[in-house]
């Protein structure tokens, strides 16, 4: 925002103005119709471990060969997260399964009522029965990938491209 003063014309917003009026929302907005930016919503309670996520995904943005980039959005509260959901919104659930307040299965069976598109990735630092999952929790999104933690950033980077393609 520039201050007013004698050599800037200034909106009532205090943003510059020139030869095109600038528009806040468009300051920092993504144009998705002609990128192949991917929304990524990261639930994992603890803080650390998400906002790492968070980074790790966002800093492969600046590799200009990458053909999937990442905007990143993270929660530490599967309640929160749930309660400020977008249907159509996100392309992909990275998601923590031992949570209190509500596991990663039983945020998904929730979100999956939202929005039945979203595909799901599950992490977890615990041994990982995929059957004995799919038997308690029979939803087609159960099927997504599995990622034990902790992963290094390029090989989560796989998987979630791989789940995305």
């Amino acid at each position: 925002m520039v201050p007013p003063d004698k050599n800037h014309n200034n909106d009532r917003n205090g943003v510059a103005v020139g030869h095109k009026p600038i528009r806040k929302e468009e300051e920092f907005e993504v144009d998705r119709s002609s990128s192949n930016y991917k929304r990524i919503l990261v639930v994992d309670d603890e803080p650390d471990i998400a906002m790492t996520l968070k980074l790790g995904l966002e800093s492969s943005n600046d590799d200009d060969n990458k053909k999937i980039k990442f905007e990143v959005y993270s929660y530490t509260n599967p309640v929160e997260a749930l309660s400020e959901f977008k249907p159509n919104f996100y392309d992909l659930l990275l998601v923590d399964i031992t949570m209190p307040l509500m596991n990663g299965f039983e945020l998904c069976e929730k979100i999956i009522l939202l929005d039945i598109n979203v595909k799901v990735c599950f992490m977890t630092a615990g041994e990982i029965h995929q059957k004995a999952i799919r038997e308690l929790y029979p939803l087609r999104t159960i099927g997504g990938c599995f990622i034990k933690k902790p992963v290094e950033t390029e090989h989560l980077i796989r998987q979630l491209i791989a789940e995305l393609e």
